[in-house]
């Protein structure tokens, strides 16, 4: 199997990134949290307007990774200001995952972060999502708080907060 992690940059490329994202959520999420705000986070955080909208102020960068030349899952980080890297998406399809792609992702993740000279990586995982925890632990990361956020529409995003000292 070819791999490749590519920058995402071009419209066409988010387009297709958030058709993917649409994808991996309705099927990931489901039962974890409600369809309705499946819908409203998708439009909120993960639509082609929002990703424009992050890479233009809030200094996001989207990877896609590609196996054999298809797009199979992607990431999403930015460099805080304060020495920390958010990963703030890291997403496969399911028929993907259990194959070693999102650490691979992972370890490009990390790259980045040394790259900018950042000394942590770190994320927010529903406290439901007991999938995704595992996989984070494997990693080496550790909750360090948890933390509930208001996004509006009457959802909240119920969040444990892992991070990783580089």
């Amino acid at each position: 199997m070819m791999k490749e992690i590519v920058k995402l940059t071009a419209d066409d490329q988010l387009r297709a990134n958030a058709e993917l994202a649409a994808e991996i959520w309705r099927e990931h999420f489901r039962g974890i949290i409600s369809d309705g705000q499946i819908e409203y986070m998708l439009e909120k955080f993960q639509s082609f307007e929002a990703m424009k909208e992050q890479i233009k102020n809030e200094h996001y960068e989207y990877y896609g990774l590609f196996t054999d030349g298809e797009q199979q899952g992607y990431f999403a980080v930015a460099d805080k200001g304060d020495g920390t890297l958010f990963l703030s998406k890291l997403y496969l399809r399911k028929e993907q995952r259990g194959k070693g792609l999102a650490s691979y992702m992972f370890e490009e993740i990390k790259r980045i972060a040394r790259r900018h000279g950042l000394s942590s990586i770190w994320l927010t995982v529903n406290i439901h999502n007991d999938s995704s925890i595992a996989v984070y632990r494997h990693w080496g990361m550790e909750i360090i708080r948890d933390q509930v956020t208001d996004i509006g529409k009457g959802f909240v995003m119920d969040d444990h907060v892992f991070s990783l000292t580089l």
